[in-house]
């Protein structure tokens, strides 16, 4: 890839994340954002429409709706990368030798995937997430199991009555899962109905349940309901808020809170 290539697709890339944080804004405010002229980021704009990534309206742009209810795998991935790391030591910690564990398909999730690829201990991994699979290829003193199903391209997961029905045949020491959203309601939530059932069967099947969430999902929905919070132990930042800390002990939700600082 030539230089010049290479700064259009960071371009491309730094355009799509402006937008998935900030919703829609003027052309104006992206050039001001990613440092380009009026004119590139015009240009820029009509290449990601011509994708579907985008919609153009009136003097700016947003994330399409009708193809991005989930920004790609690859942009969420980067979102709150230090407060993932930070959740991820934490749950390192938690693994124990020759255990079976289950690691879904979320970005937090690919970072605990990432120490274990980093500092390897003999563990049976189950999973369902393409991405986590792809972490442990060559690595020593791993068992690991991909779970058969429907690919969801938005997670890069696999889902679907396959997928639930071989969980119906395992069980896990310990369940490592994600969390589209953490509502005020104290329940796990989830942009998609067959990652939500596939998440229920995860906890049903498993001792031992960690949910890992950065302090951004708290406080927020999506439409498909998962499961009450109680029903696992919380990993989360030392950003949360007071108000959701004070929240997760009305709820009788066993929390542990990693250091962000640790990790910036």
């Amino acid at each position: 890839m030539s230089q010049a290539v290479g700064v259009k697709v960071d371009r491309l890339d730094a355009i799509r994340s402006h937008l998935y944080a900030n919703g829609f804004s003027t052309i104006q405010a992206l050039a001001d954002a990613i440092g380009a002229s009026l004119a590139t980021v015009r240009r820029d704009l009509q290449i990601l429409e011509q994708e579907g990534a985008i919609d153009r309206v009136h003097g700016g742009a947003r994330i399409a709706e009708g193809s991005s209810v989930e920004v790609a795998f690859q942009e969420r991935e980067k979102r709150h990368l230090s407060a993932k790391r930070a959740i991820a030591t934490a749950a390192y910690d938690l693994l124990h030798p020759r255990t079976a564990i289950f690691l879904d398909a979320g970005t937090t999730v690919l970072q605990l995937a990432r120490l274990v690829r980093i500092n390897p201990i003999p563990l049976r991994i189950f999973t369902n997430g393409l991405t986590v699979a792809q972490e442990f290829l060559n690595i020593p003193n791993l068992e690991v199991v991909l779970l058969g199903g429907q690919l969801r391209s938005e997670n890069a997961s696999l889902v679907g009555p396959q997928a639930e029905a071989m969980l119906e045949t395992l069980w896990f020491d310990q369940l490592f899962l994600g969390a589209s959203a953490i509502s005020a309601d104290g329940a796990i939530y989830s942009v998609d109905s067959a990652e939500a059932s596939l998440n229920r069967r995860m906890l049903a099947r498993s001792a031992n349940r960690f949910v890992l969430a950065d302090s951004s999902k708290f406080g927020t929905t999506a439409t498909y309901k998962v499961a009450p919070l109680d029903n696992a132990k919380v990993i989360t930042d030392s950003g949360l808020s007071r108000h959701w800390r004070d929240e997760l002990v009305n709820f009788g939700v066993d929390a542990t809170i990693a250091d962000l600082r640790a990790k910036e």
